[in-house]
Order: C-alpha cells, then structure tokens, then sequence
C-alpha cells in the first residue's frame, strides 16, 4: 500500500516539531498533508538521502536542480511557508535535523533513514560549483566566478530579461500596465540623471553587462563611455548591440577587470549590481580604485544590494545554495559599512535611495518570463540551470518583499579641496 508520504509527514513532524504547513506527495504517488497547501513533490527517494547528507539548505537545493523535488501550485506560497522552518531558522534547522540525545527524535531519523534507501548520497548536480582553491576574489577567481553566473549563454538571459537586457532592478511606477521593459528605462535614466550626464562627459561604467547602461547614456545624454566586464559572452553582445544603435565611436566594450582601469580622469563611474562580487576584503580596494578613476568633482553611482546587519558581523556566511549555484564567492554588506568605506576612501556621500521594492517586482517579472518560456529556457541551457534561476529569483523576490535584503543606490562625489559640492542645493529633482 503506497504511504511513503505519510510516513515522512509523521517522521518530519517529529523532528521539526511542528506541523509540515505544506502537503507532500510522495514518488509512490501518495499524498499526505493540508489539502488545500502547495504541494511539495518529492520525485525520488535520492532527494531524502541529499536531505540526511546535507541537511537544511544545500540539500534541499541539491534535490531540487536535480529534479527530485518540485513545488506543484503557487511557488512563492510554498517557499513562504518553508522559510520558517529551513531558511529562517539558519543553524537551528541543522540542529533540529541532527537529534543525538532525544531517543524519540533518533528513531523519527532512524525511520526517514530506512525510507531513504541505500547510501552514499548521489553526487551533486553537475551545476554545482567545484571545490574552489585559492584566497577570495582574486582577478583569476573573480573571473571564474562572473563566468559561472554570466557565461549561462546570452539567450537564456533573453528569455528572462525581456528586451531591456537589464540585470538589476528597475524603476517601477504603480501607473496601470507598467511594464518591466519601461521600468528598465526609468531605471537606466535615473542613474544618468543621478550623475548629471551630458553631452562629451566620459562615463565608465563598471560591471557594464550586456551594455543596456552604456547604450542609454551614449544615445539619450551623449556621454563617452568605457565599459568594462568580465564575461566575454556578454562583452560580444553588448558590442553587437552598439554596432547596430550605431553608437561604436561613443562605446567602447572591454573584457576588463576594474582594477586594471588606467585610463582615467573620468567625468562619472556608474556600478549597477556590480559591487556584490567584489567581497569584503576587496571592498576598500574597489573604492579607492573607482575614486582614483574620478576627476575632481566627478560623480559616482553605486547600486548594490545589501544585507542586514548582523548581531555579531563575524557570523556572517555567504548563503549556501547561492554561493554554490548562483553567485560563487557573492557576499553583501549592510548599507552603513558600503557608505562608510566609501567615505575612508575620500568620496563624499551625497545621497541615499533605498529601492528594495523595486527589486521585488522585477524578481517577479523575470520569474514569469522564465515561466512562460520554460521549453526554450531549458533547451538553452540544462534543466538544472533553469531549475536554479527559477528558485533563486523566487526566494530573493521573497526576501526583498520581507525586507530580509535591500537595494540602495548611492551617489557619491569625488568633492574638491574647494568643498564646491559640483550639485544644487536642491538635488532631488532627479525622483
């Protein structure tokens, strides 16, 4: 009689102990839980073994790009009703799931064990990264590292960022059909009006992308701009897109580590969701490197996610499932250490926008567009790398929506020795 997912609602009830909030139904085709709850499929057994090897997050993760554990109905729901006893509880969930003195807790294990079928574990999904060797964000693996997450193939990124080929959050308006492609644009106008562009201005723009930045403040405020990326996949579609706005003698594409910029006096630096993959012990490092890139009174915009402060920042850890299939080596900061190294290496912070619910409504749209064109998004790449974008844009659309992670852009100056601030009085017209 089929009644796997009986027995592991029982047995994960005993060792959560609470109730499982969503219904599971098990490789055997039996069903066990809430009726009316998202329902958490488990394909496969080796999704249990990942499970007891890994417990927590990575497992989790694991099964899921794999394919042996799926989410049928409405994903932010389930992701929202997991989050309280996986991702929320951090390293309570591992002690939860690691009973050593509660007897009756050793045999609700001992029972998911006997379900789970023989060991070892299966290996990791081949999307996983590797064991990494080496001091962090050095060039070589900060170059390994933009490469993973970029070098995914520019028509997968098509599919998923519409037209704008825009990765980081838009600018939205709460007009009636607003559209992702227009928050974009509002998006790429903000930054350029944040940084008074105008006509000859050299512009670099750090982490350029596919070059939807660079294109937008060459045609729109005649700016010269440089940019610079690590990825080479995006570098050739970004020069593609140049040649035909017509724009090669205002846009030069580099495959280029910021750190090797020496071309400067620049008029503006623009960082749009660049600064992420730069780490800690880069960080002031990177400030200095874009302040020295500035010509007295030039502007910089920074945009970057940022994390919440911890109690104690020295238990900060890079997340499990987004440094090993996402974002290897990704780390964030709070908003008040981005500012304050910033301002030790000389910048002058002159403005603060916080735009954390932007990023959660175009976390949204990109989830929907990969929806839409699953069939080609997996051709594209591999049902696992899908499987990984899919889940990753879900929880972090999650985690902007609860204010878990922010987005903040800010614009700071190179001031001179004269203290002229190089802005007006009234510096807000930009909103």
């Amino acid at each position: 009689m089929a009644d796997a997912a009986l027995r592991l609602t029982t047995l994960a009830e005993e060792l959560l102990g609470a109730p499982l909030p969503v219904r599971i139904r098990a490789w055997d085709g039996s069903e066990s839980g809430p009726p009316d709850a998202p329902i958490l499929v488990i394909r496969s057994r080796r999704a249990l073994r990942r499970l007891l090897w890994k417990p927590g997050e990575l497992g989790l993760a694991r099964a899921w790009v794999a394919g042996e554990l799926d989410v049928e109905g409405d994903l932010y729901a389930a992701l929202e009703l997991l989050a309280g006893l996986i991702w929320e509880k951090g390293a309570e969930a591992k002690d939860t799931v690691h009973p050593v003195l509660d007897p009756r807790m050793r045999a609700a294990a001992k029972g998911i064990v006997q379900i789970a079928g023989p060991w070892p574990p299966p290996p990791p999904p081949v999307e996983e990264v590797r064991r990494r060797t080496g001091a962090l964000h050095t060039k070589r693996r900060d170059k390994q590292a933009i490469s993973h997450h970029y070098d995914v193939g520019n028509d997968f990124y098509e599919m998923v960022l519409g037209p704008s080929m825009v990765y980081s959050c838009g600018y939205w308006d709460d007009t009636p059909g607003f559209t992702l492609e227009q928050a974009q644009r509002d998006k790429l106008d903000l930054v350029c009006r944040k940084l008074a562009l105008k006509d000859g201005d050299r512009l670099l723009d750090v982490g350029c992308g596919w070059g939807s930045m660079a294109i937008h403040a060459a045609r729109e405020y005649g700016a010269r701009v440089t940019g610079v990326t690590l990825s080479r996949e995006q570098a050739a579609y970004a020069r593609k897109r140049i040649a035909e706005e017509g724009l090669t003698d205002r846009v030069e594409i580099r495959v280029q580590d910021y750190r090797d910029v020496r071309d400067g006096p620049y008029d503006a630096i623009s960082s749009i969701g660049m600064a992420e993959h730069v780490g800690t012990v880069r960080y002031r490092e990177y400030a200095d490197d874009l302040y020295a890139l500035l010509k007295p009174g030039g502007r910089l915009l920074n945009h970057q996610i940022a994390r919440r402060p911890e109690k104690v920042e020295e238990e900060y850890h890079i997340d499990e499932f987004i440094d090993a299939y996402v974002f290897p080596d990704g780390e964030l900061a709070p908003l008040g250490r981005t500012v304050a190294t910033l301002e030790e290496a000389g910048f002058e912070a002159r403005d603060v926008q916080s735009i954390r619910e932007h990023y959660a409504l175009t976390l949204r749209r990109w989830v929907a567009n990969l929806e839409q064109h699953w069939p080609e998004a997996v051709r594209a790449t591999s049902p696992g790398r899908a499987r990984v974008w899919r889940l990753y844009m879900a929880a972090s659309a999650l985690s902007f929506e609860r204010n878990r992670i922010g987005v903040n852009q800010i614009l700071a100056v190179k001031t001179p020795e004269s203290g002229e601030p190089g802005a007006p009085l009234r510096s807000h017209d930009w909103r």
